[in-house]
């Protein structure tokens, strides 16, 4: 079998959409209002298919949108977000995906992105085009009688107030605060208006129905919103009706320690509530240590989420801060992109050029894509096999030099 990879018509779209969900196993092929959305909100110059020769059918998928990340010092890099990646059961290790990839990769560079990124529903793919993991979550279930919060200490210490809210404040007040919490979370992107709509059921696709769900915001005593989460909530009953209902979070954002304390106390002081899974947080989420009784939180998802690759290493790490001064010099490889060469990163004066310089540490592609919001040790990376040391005291340079206080968090998936 052989296959023609290109950007598709927008009359196209539906046989496009038709494998789309056939490689994620979703059996509907969307409605008519779906198809009018996606029209209107793709790009299709960057919306791949691939066609069998034959047939003529659409058999594999691949899209990339814009997107800004948020680097350690607050700053935002230019991003192709990768998404809708599928290649049909029937035409897999033909090369199909190598094949969009590489024509997604020499396209965003020639745009002038400055990395790409990703969440990769399988782990072994994405690794072999320069993607490393550069993020993780860590989900929690709280058993609430085991808190130790006492319900009859106010929520909120500080002067401020938790309130219900419905959908059409969310819209209201979500973007900005969800602005001011990604220009200081590394590893946050950014949200559009239409991301809003969505999620808030003022504008649906088939395959994401909407679903309604509570919302509450904080407010410090000024008047200022300072956290959102919304929440869903089960009817468990024993036969002797004890009430056993689980609180499901689905989005909690807080710009404050004492906003992020107050909506997990509010949580926990719910009648009736006698569980609350956390959703995907950061590893180092404030959640499990807050609880009089930390064992309370039990610890039950662990795993990787924004995937990071380098289009554009001088400007990719011209853009981020440091914890520590120091100067190394970085020699990457880059087998499927541009990112490999030499570069000397003087952290001190947040500069990177290319040079000739020796290197001190050896690495992939990839392995820069995780190790550069953070998240990552150097030292371990290297005993990994993922990095070889050059000089003495490079790894250890390395890993006070990119790591971050607190770890990166993507509170997205796309």
């Amino acid at each position: 079998m052989s296959a023609d990879v290109r950007p598709i018509a927008a009359s196209e779209l539906p046989e496009w959409l038709r494998a789309l969900h056939a490689g994620f196993l979703r059996p509907e092929h969307g409605t008519a209002a779906d198809l009018a959305q996606l029209t209107e909100s793709y790009d299709f110059a960057r919306t791949q298919g691939g066609f069998d020769a034959d047939t003529g059918r659409c058999v594999a998928t691949f899209r990339s949108f814009p997107q800004e990340l948020t680097v350690p010092g607050g700053g935002f890099v230019r991003s192709s977000a990768v998404t809708n990646v599928a290649v049909l059961s029937t035409h897999r290790r033909q090369g199909l995906l190598t094949r969009m990839m590489a024509a997604e990769l020499a396209a965003a560079h020639a745009r002038g992105d400055v990395v790409s990124t990703l969440i990769a529903a399988e782990y072994p793919i994405y690794g072999r085009y320069g993607y490393g993991p550069a993020t993780s979550v860590s989900e929690w279930e709280i058993d609430v009688p085991r808190t130790g919060l006492d319900p009859r200490r106010p929520v909120t210490g500080d002067g401020g107030r938790i309130d219900l809210v419905d959908e059409a404040e969310v819209r209201e007040v979500g973007p900005a605060l969800h602005e001011r919490l990604r220009a200081a979370t590394p590893g946050a992107v950014n949200r559009d208006a239409r991301w809003w709509r969505l999620a808030t059921g003022a504008q649906e696709l088939s395959h994401r129905p909407y679903t309604a769900a509570f919302h509450a915001v904080y407010r410090t005593a000024e008047g200022e919103v300072a956290g959102l989460v919304r929440y869903a909530a089960d009817d468990t009953w024993t036969d002797g009706k004890v009430p056993l209902n689980t609180v499901r979070v689905q989005q909690l954002l807080a710009t404050t320690p004492e906003a992020e304390r107050a909506l997990w106390h509010f949580l926990c002081s719910i009648d009736w509530v006698a569980k609350v899974r956390t959703g995907f947080r950061a590893p180092d989420d404030l959640v499990a240590r807050l609880l009089p009784d930390a064992r309370a939180a039990r610890l039950v998802t662990s795993a990787d989420w924004l995937w990071v690759r380098l289009l554009d290493v001088v400007r990719a790490l011209r853009a981020r801060t440091y914890a520590v001064p120091g100067v190394l010099v970085l020699e990457v490889t880059d087998a499927s992109g541009p990112a490999g060469g030499r570069y000397r990163l003087d952290a001190g004066a947040g500069d990177c050029v290319r040079t000739r310089e020796p290197a001190d540490l050896r690495l992939d592609a990839g392995t820069l894509g995780a190790l550069y919001l953070g998240d990552e040790s150097a030292v371990r990376l290297a005993a990994l096999g993922g990095i070889t040391q050059e000089r003495p005291g490079a790894l250890a340079l390395a890993d006070a030099v990119f790591r971050t206080a607190r770890r990166p968090w993507c509170p997205d998936v796309f």
